[in-house]
């Protein structure tokens, strides 16, 4: 996403919370909503998307963010975030605060690049939760010591600053547990550390090239291991079989041509590895909710 993808009601320069605060609100923002910071923020900014679509950039980095989505910005690098081009509104929950130490190494394995953090896909189980927890978060922030802080948000003031040490301790705990929720539980691409090196090869070379006719016995060839071996291993290290993790790959690949391309439908199936346009259709239905022509129609 670069800067021309913000829309021209984008408010240049847009301040940022100051580092020291914790700050958490919930937005449910219409098109043309968008901010571009030229010299990024001074704390950390996580964003769970909970409706719509958004759309985050920072520096050379940019990522969609769509309902289940924990995208986190780090400090100190041009950002701009708004409504996703197409998109009918963006409904998504925010906390500008610094992150504790201790949550780096979670947010790692999700690093794509410039201080842009992917966290996604969290699984639906967990979407309550999380959302939970944000309200928790922002009630907490509210919360003087004096009595028990409100369970609704209020429609005028969606927004909280936390003061005091036990309200900025108390919501700095609902980030953790969402930050630990999210990065434990969603599955990424990009592989954690300690994972063994063949395994990472052979996700790799699935990542290079989605479409290629890639099976057990050609990704255990690459790597020196029998298919047997290969295959017990990779599903050991990763939760799930090769070629899940291969057609989740090709799914989400095709999902980026059909946002970014103006590729047939056959065609990009094809080249996203699939042989039949049919069984492209119902898989891709499957894994998004929509076939892939409404896809493009609602996400272009």
């Amino acid at each position: 996403m670069s800067a021309d993808d913000l829309p021209e009601a984008a408010a240049p320069g847009a301040p940022s919370p100051p580092p020291g605060l914790v700050v958490i609100g919930h937005f449910d923002q219409s098109p043309g909503y968008a901010v571009d910071r030229p010299r990024g923020a001074d704390s950390w900014l996580f964003t769970w998307t909970t409706g719509g679509r958004g759309r985050l950039r920072q520096g050379g980095t940019g990522t969609p963010a769509d309902p289940g989505d924990l995208v986190v910005l780090a400090p100190g690098v041009r950002q701009g975030y708004g409504v996703a081009p197409g998109a009918r509104h963006w409904r998504f929950w925010w906390a500008h605060c610094q992150a504790r130490p201790s949550w780096r190494p979670w947010l790692r394995p999700y690093d794509a690049g410039d201080g842009v953090h992917v966290v996604a896909p969290v699984p639906a189980a967990l979407h309550g939760r999380v959302e939970s927890a944000f309200r928790r978060m922002l009630a907490d922030a509210r919360w003087t010591g004096a009595e028990a802080p409100p369970a609704t948000l209020p429609a005028d003031d969606p927004v909280a600053v936390a003061h005091g040490t036990a309200a900025h301790e108390l919501a700095l705990c609902a980030l953790e547990e969402i930050v630990l929720l999210t990065a434990s539980a969603a599955r990424t691409a990009v592989p954690p550390r300690g994972i063994d090196a063949r395994v990472r090869r052979a996700q790799a070379l699935i990542a290079a090239d989605p479409g290629a006719p890639h099976t057990v016995r050609s990704l255990a060839e690459a790597v020196a291991l029998s298919p047997s071996r290969f295959a017990h291993l990779f599903a050991q290290q990763t939760g799930e079989s090769p070629m899940r993790s291969l057609r989740e790959t090709r799914l989400r690949h095709a999902a980026r041509l059909l946002e970014g391309t103006d590729l047939s439908v056959e065609r990009v199936a094809t080249a996203s590895g699939f042989a039949s346009p049919f069984h492209f259709n119902r898989v891709f239905h499957a894994r998004f909710g929509d076939p892939p022509g409404a896809y493009r129609a609602s996400h272009r």
